[in-house]
């Protein structure tokens, strides 16, 4: 095949599965209302079973299901057959994915599952099927023609259910109110979880890591503890514990710089006055926004009384994989 030809073929192949979730709109109707009714009033959990690159389409829609807030999980149709079905509960909703509507491994399930007297739905690609009529509800995802020219690798196919779990999927997640926290507590180890759920108090440096001096410490003392807290920064207090100031390595460059005489020099002299600080109880998140916006590496918490509880980091903050949107 030349370039042009097989640039041609990538073409074809995107026109083609396109198209098959477009038609995908006439699909969209009362029968997919209903079987978003029976799974936002079901007491139990999805079951979708499919055989082979069915199945595999089948894991991700569970997978995408969960994390919006459905409980779903997936049933082999053969481990169904030999054992597997008492994964099953009488609450649950069973979803049965077939292009052919006849895969012979979900005929035999059927049976078993009517006995338990659970709902079926299913994702085929023939309404007018054995398992279509076996059904309480139908989704139809049958497409005009597959992406592979021998009408044998499931392409357009695949991609149209896909879809379809999609579809399921938002208008679940719409119908529960589902929120960006609730999100982020399905995904406590992604960084969008970490954004949504992370709190400042969960990720400061406190107690005797906290570099604190006083505000009468000389330039040697706040040296000795920057260097020792390895944060490129100390707290200024003044003899109440009251947060009074900040002083960064770069602030110390920066007298240097002017002048080679502080050896009677105090903190309070050099310090920042009104420094930025953050509480606790605020989103990690936000605390990063906060750097960026200020353009600082550290943020001071202090509690009710402004007194130094805790420090965070900008690198502390990116080690976690916190991003700013």
């Amino acid at each position: 095949m030349s370039e042009e030809q097989i640039i041609a073929k990538g073409k074809e192949v995107i026109r083609i599965e396109r198209d098959a979730v477009g038609n995908l709109l006439n699909s969209i109707d009362a029968s997919f209302a209903k079987v978003v009714s029976l799974i936002f009033e079901s007491r139990g959990r999805v079951v979708f079973t499919g055989m082979g690159k069915s199945g595999l389409i089948a894991r991700k829609i569970v997978a995408t299901l969960n994390s919006t807030g459905t409980a779903a999980i997936y049933m082999h149709p053969t481990d169904g057959l030999h054992g597997d079905l008492g994964m099953v509960r009488k609450d649950d909703i069973v979803i049965m994915i077939s292009k052919s509507g006849r895969t012979e491994e979900l005929v035999q399930l059927i049976p078993m599952l009517k006995r338990i007297g659970l709902p079926l739905v299913g994702m085929l690609g023939e309404t007018d099927s054995q398992i279509a009529r076996e059904c309480d509800a139908v989704l139809n995802v049958g497409v005009k023609e597959e992406a592979c020219p021998l009408d044998l690798a499931p392409t357009a196919s695949t991609t149209a259910t896909l879809a379809m779990g999609d579809a399921l999927a938002i208008a679940l997640l719409e119908m529960r109110g589902f929120t960006e926290e609730d999100f982020a507590m399905l995904h406590p180890g992604g960084s969008l979880g970490k954004r949504l759920a992370l709190k400042i108090e969960e990720i400061m440096i406190k107690g005797k890591d906290i570099p604190i001096i006083n505000e009468n410490a000389s330039i040697k003392d706040t040296i000795l503890v920057i260097t020792s807290k390895r944060l490129g920064t100390t707290c200024v207090v003044n003899k109440e514990g009251i947060l009074t100031g900040i002083i960064t390595d770069g602030d110390l460059r920066r007298l240097l710089e002017k002048t080679l005489d502080i050896k009677d020099l105090v903190a309070a002299e050099i310090m920042t006055r009104n420094p930025k600080t953050i509480s606790k109880d605020l989103l990690a998140s936000f605390a990063l926004q906060q750097m960026e916006t200020f353009k600082i590496t550290s943020l001071i918490v202090t509690d009710k009384n402004s007194k130094p509880e805790g420090i965070v980091h900008l690198h502390d903050l990116v080690k976690l994989g916190l991003q700013a949107r």
